[in-house]
């Protein structure tokens, strides 16, 4: 069985999931890209979600909250944009 995220044949490239490539298309139309802190129904983005796109290149941090440290504020990559329209990202 291939790795979540991934699969066979596909030269093992990882794949957004369901909710990952929802998170990461809300910032296709924000300006710089910015990704929601927060869901349509006001529950916060999973951490483990986030953290999980920025380990993949699909998002990376954009600055620090300083009222609210372990918050990550995050905008999309290339390679978001890319994962989010079912393709590879250009290098």
């Amino acid at each position: 069985m291939g790795k979540p995220g991934r699969t066979a044949g596909d030269g093992d490239v990882a794949r957004p999931t369901a909710q990952q490539r929802h998170w990461l298309s809300r910032g296709l139309d924000q300006p710089g890209g910015k990704l929601p802190l927060f869901d349509e129904r006001g529950q916060k983005v999973s951490d483990r979600a986030v953290r999980s796109c920025i380990e993949h290149g699909w998002a990376e941090s954009w600055f620090d909250n300083p009222i609210k440290p372990d918050w990550l504020v995050c905008k999309l990559t290339d390679a978001g944009r890319a994962a989010v329209n079912g393709r590879k990202a250009r290098r």
